[in-house]
């Protein structure tokens, strides 16, 4: 008898996972420092610092937030093959580390602008992986409610998505006048690929942020191919960190959120301290094509790409970093592999199932906030309200 009461005793005690006790019983270091690759200066005396530490919360923080923007993109490449996306559609994997670490570097109060590859951003700027994918796939619960897709995804303190080659250069400049003009100790991030570069306009917002002596961060993505074009073959100069001329540059390694960082916090310093505008330059890499119409391998070999993913994969090189330095055990970022993969199937799921808008929501939230109006449609005769 007393065997038998044991015996359910312990069979209604809930039993924890092998791995779950193995995590909670390693020993781990609060942090670690590391040595980082020194930015190229252009115009500075002094850069970021070459070491840096990361603490365990952090890098476990870091970690997710990539594998999450990996395990999205992944997804979204999936849904555009089953036809659940349409149109456009940009992927940034392979540049996590960029928009991780830059996020780490600023406050939440700060503002950032983009290009059309926005989904990691809108990631770290506070969006839900759920309301990014409804927005591809079109549903009401999407984060521009069904209507901007791909190219335009905002949350607060971040303007986009930009599907324009180069039109967010000014936007962000002008971000930039107003944090100068409410003097409020903000900065703006204005990020544009090493195509984009080459745009007249790009040179116009250099040149407005620094006669103003606007805090603007100006952020190329050289991913080292302008849609199918090389920067060798688009560029005269592919030192983009240098393309400001009267404007201090640094170029990073941005395939090392460590060292997007740390480079990310000096430019956001030196903008504060009220010296003007700074450029930095991210070495970055994409895996997949331009957009999901390019299959990426026409002007680039397989070789190239596993050679990347080998070498300087983001994501890899932080989860070698914790674990050689005990921040982390494989078996805890597994853990975490798997836990991010069931929030990507869920949002999926979700953003397969939610509804599409209502043809009469087609005018809505074209301000955010005024009386109801009407608009006319394709023809005059055709009206739609507008509600904000």
């Amino acid at each position: 008898m007393l065997t038998a009461a044991v015996s359910r005793v312990l069979s209604g005690v809930t039993q924890k996972p092998a791995s779950r006790v193995l995590v909670a019983s390693c020993k781990y270091s609060n942090n670690a420092t590391f040595e980082i690759k020194k930015c190229d200066l252009y115009r500075l005396e002094e850069g970021p610092p070459v070491t840096t530490v990361l603490t365990r919360e952090d890098g476990l923080k870091y970690y997710k937030m990539m594998q999450t923007i990996r395990r999205m993109e992944l997804k979204a490449d999936q849904l555009y093959k089953q036809k659940f996306i349409r149109g456009f559609c940009h992927l940034c994997d392979g540049q996590e580390a960029c928009c991780v670490g830059l996020e780490a570097g600023i406050n939440p109060t700060d503002h950032v602008i983009t290009s059309y590859r926005a989904h990691g951003l809108s990631y770290t700027r506070g969006l839900t992986v759920r309301s990014i994918l409804a927005e591809l796939t079109g549903r009401r619960a999407g984060c521009a409610k069904g209507k901007g897709g791909s190219m335009h995804m905002y949350a607060k303190n971040f303007y986009g998505g930009n599907g324009i080659v180069g039109a967010q250069g000014p936007l962000g400049a002008g971000v930039a006048l107003a944090c100068k003009y409410k003097g409020n100790n903000e900065v703006c991030l204005t990020l544009y690929g090493d195509g984009a570069a080459n745009q007249g306009q790009i040179s116009e917002a250099y040149n407005m942020a620094a006669l103003w002596n606007l805090p603007c961060i100006f952020i190329c993505e050289n991913n080292r191919y302008g849609m199918g074009t090389s920067v060798e073959r688009a560029a005269a100069s592919t030192d983009y960190y240098k393309r400001g001329n009267f404007i201090p540059g640094l170029r990073v390694d941005g395939m090392d959120i460590l060292c997007v960082r740390e480079a990310t916090k000096f430019a956001a310093d030196y903008c504060r301290s009220g010296k003007g505008p700074i450029l930095m330059e991210l070495l970055t890499y994409r895996y997949h094509g331009h957009s999901m119409s390019d299959p990426g391998i026409s002007y680039r070999t397989r070789e190239e790409i596993q050679s990347v993913r080998s070498k300087s994969d983001p994501i890899m090189l932080l989860k070698d970093k914790m674990v050689n330095n005990q921040l982390a055990s494989v078996e805890e970022l597994k853990e975490i592999d798997v836990e991010v993969r069931k929030e990507i199937d869920d949002a999926a799921q979700f953003a397969m199932t939610d509804p599409e808008p209502p043809l009469e929501e087609l005018g809505h939230h074209i301000y955010s906030s005024n009386p109801p109006f009407d608009i006319r449609g394709a023809n005059q005769w055709i009206k739609f309200q507008s509600i904000s």
